[in-house]
């Protein structure tokens, strides 16, 4: 039994492949195209589910779309209707496009599926296509590859076709919905909405936000809560329409939010201020409130100690782990591809378990995402032919002397570029497609944003760690291995201030080293960890422990392999056009390692005009 699933046409559009209940391939849309967030039919990450395993589409016994077009056309109508004549522009603009495009979805899906498969019959296609609600999607994604035999799944995001936020409860193969938040009352859009506002884009700039509020004092979270939102003691909420225009407006915040805050949206091009750290604290702080208000009340009226978690907000890693220290739920588990990505996968296992009701046998202890690496991977004599392709010199060696010396390499301060194994699917680079720092450098923080991945200055960076040692480090018990929980780095490894840091704000304290491993200590001496472990990722795992042979650090500093505004790297081509376009000295890709010294310069500024990073 193989089930294809896909997610499309709004933002991050992926395809995976199950078979008889188990995760063949996934990956998204935007690794193939490098167009970030792409949202376009995923014809090329199909064609990588299907070619991973040998097949065509005949060999699949059915398609799952991760949400239902008509449901989601009816929500626009019926907010539209509600709301007239207000919205009239954002309604002329819509229709066209829905009308063209989006109605008829499913014809428009078989006629670009039978376009994938030529050889197969249009009504053989329409017989296998199968559509799950968006919610029940992610619900999907959270529960069936989890160990847990019974869970409570929460689900929050922007929006599917009407909700917002969902709870189920998982048992064996089944997945029961009990209740749901609605539109336009979205947790998930009101982090949106104070993105936009703090000047950053609406669907990427999330992690951002997140990111900054450390910076800043909730200064604002009184205003939120007494004007913008209203939760209940359950955690449900309510949102006030009228400091909002995304429902029937072509922005996020309607005139009366600016006034709320004291002026318009700050462009993306003006300095971020303390008021959007403060900002940005404040709607992290309201986040958490909600959502832990949420389990809390899940937790005791369930009575079930595991919870699976799913959907966009389920990325924001500090709520995780406040979740987990709150102890309300025994055990957690979170989706690692939780946004639409992951509805295509949520899809095909809704197909299988819920529509086709076939049996599933987790084991209790590990889950069934094979550690997330479900994407292309390359042998190593196809790699050193593409290499060769794009004019890279560079020197193959023996296991041994590879890890020795990229082992060598950051220990000398450089970054590396790291490209083995299977790509991750997900947003997040978990030792296949990453690049390497030494968290014990005060300045790799520094040096991986402004040279490397050309971004804002106050981005943190998340920290791999052998996980027998996490609690050598940080206030974390368990694993963590998809880099979604954030905890704090363990009182003995803190630096107490220098003279004169108390004076710092801002980014500015950015310059205070605040442990022994600074590179990866966010400003408030929290950490977003990933576990390692030699089971899903032997490789990377071996890279760390030399690393720890070295130097005494079982740890190292993890980021994408990109540069702003492009997506995680796929084939060696584009990990060869990255490294070359940035000032990264290292890179690593199968048994092939290459140093920038060794490479034509002329390539370089070749590749740094195809980024455009100036």
């Amino acid at each position: 039994m193989r089930i294809l699933g896909i997610s499309a046409f709004y933002h991050d559009s992926a395809a995976a492949l199950i078979e008889e209940g188990k995760i063949a391939a996934a990956a998204q849309e935007e690794r193939f195209t490098r167009k970030k967030h792409d949202a376009g039919f995923p014809e090329r990450a199909i064609d990588y589910c299907l070619s991973e395993r040998g097949l065509s589409l005949d060999d699949v016994d059915y398609v799952a779309f991760f949400e239902k077009p008509f449901l989601k056309f009816e929500r626009l109508l019926e907010t539209y209707l509600a709301n007239a004549p207000s919205g009239y522009q954002s309604f002329r603009t819509a229709m066209p496009i829905w009308i063209k495009d989006k109605i008829f979805q499913k014809s428009a899906l078989i006629e670009k599926l039978n376009h994938l498969s030529p050889e197969s019959d249009a009504d053989d296609i329409a017989e296998k296509l199968l559509f799950a609600e968006h919610h029940q999607s992610h619900a999907a994604s959270a529960f069936y590859p989890s160990p847990f035999e019974e869970a409570v799944v929460l689900t929050m995001d922007g929006v599917g076709e009407w909700a917002t936020t969902s709870v189920s409860i998982g048992r064996g193969h089944e997945l029961e919905m009990m209740r749901e938040i609605n539109w336009p009352h979205s947790l998930g859009l009101l982090y949106s909405a104070i993105t936009y506002y703090t000047g950053f884009r609406v669907n990427s700039g999330e992690y951002k936000v997140m990111g900054l509020a450390p910076y800043g004092e909730p200064k604002y979270a009184d205003v939120i809560m007494e004007n913008l939102i209203d939760i209940k003691p359950d955690g449900s909420f309510w949102l006030d329409q009228s400091y909002f225009n995304y429902a029937t407006g072509l922005t996020m915040t309607s005139k009366k939010f600016n006034r709320l805050f004291g002026g318009p949206p700050r462009p993306a091009e003006e300095k971020i201020t303390q008021k959007e750290m403060d900002i940005a604290a404040s709607v992290q702080k309201v986040t958490e409130e909600v959502i832990l208000r949420i389990t809390r009340n899940l937790a005791e009226e369930y009575a079930i100690p595991n919870l699976c978690l799913a959907g966009g907000v389920a990325l924001n890693c500090v709520a995780n782990g406040k979740v987990l220290r709150d102890g309300s739920f025994k055990n957690i588990w979170i989706q690692p591809a939780a946004g639409d990505a992951g509805g295509a996968l949520g899809a095909a296992y809704s197909a299988y378990h819920q529509h086709l009701g076939h049996e599933r046998k987790p084991n209790g202890a590990a889950d069934a995402m094979k550690g997330s690496y479900l994407g292309p991977e390359y042998a190593q004599e196809d790699i050193e032919t593409r290499l060769l392709e794009q004019g890279a010199v560079f020197t193959t060696l023996e296991d041994d002397d590879l890890y020795e010396q990229t082992a060598a390499a950051l220990e000398n301060g450089d970054a590396v570029g790291w490209f083995q194994g299977r790509m991750e699917f997900g947003p997040r680079a978990l030792g296949g497609r990453s690049i390497l720092g030494d968290p014990r450098n005060p300045e790799m923080q520094k040096t991986l944003n402004l040279r490397i991945k050309y971004r804002e200055s106050f981005r943190p960076f998340a920290p791999s760690i052998l996980a027998d040692r996490v609690g050598n480090y940080f206030e974390l018990e368990g694993a963590s291995p998809y880099m979604l929980i954030v905890a704090d780095v363990k009182e003995d490894r803190r630096k107490a201030p220098r003279k004169g840091d108390e004076q710092l704000f801002g980014v500015e304290k950015l310059n205070i080293p605040r442990s022994d491993v600074p590179a990866i200590t966010h400003v408030d001496y929290s950490a977003r960890i990933q576990t390692v472990h030699a089971d899903t990722n032997p490789a990377y795992h071996r890279l760390i422990a030399s690393f720890e042979k070295r130097t005494g650090c079982p740890l190292l500093v993890n980021t994408s392999f990109n540069v702003r505004g492009e997506p995680i790297v796929c084939t060696p081509e584009d990990a060869f056009r990255c490294f070359m376009g940035t000032e990264m000295e290292t890179l690593v890709i199968g048994n092939c390692i290459l140093r920038k010294t060794d490479q034509d310069p002329s390539l370089a500024e070749d590749y740094k005009d195809r980024f455009d990073l100036d």
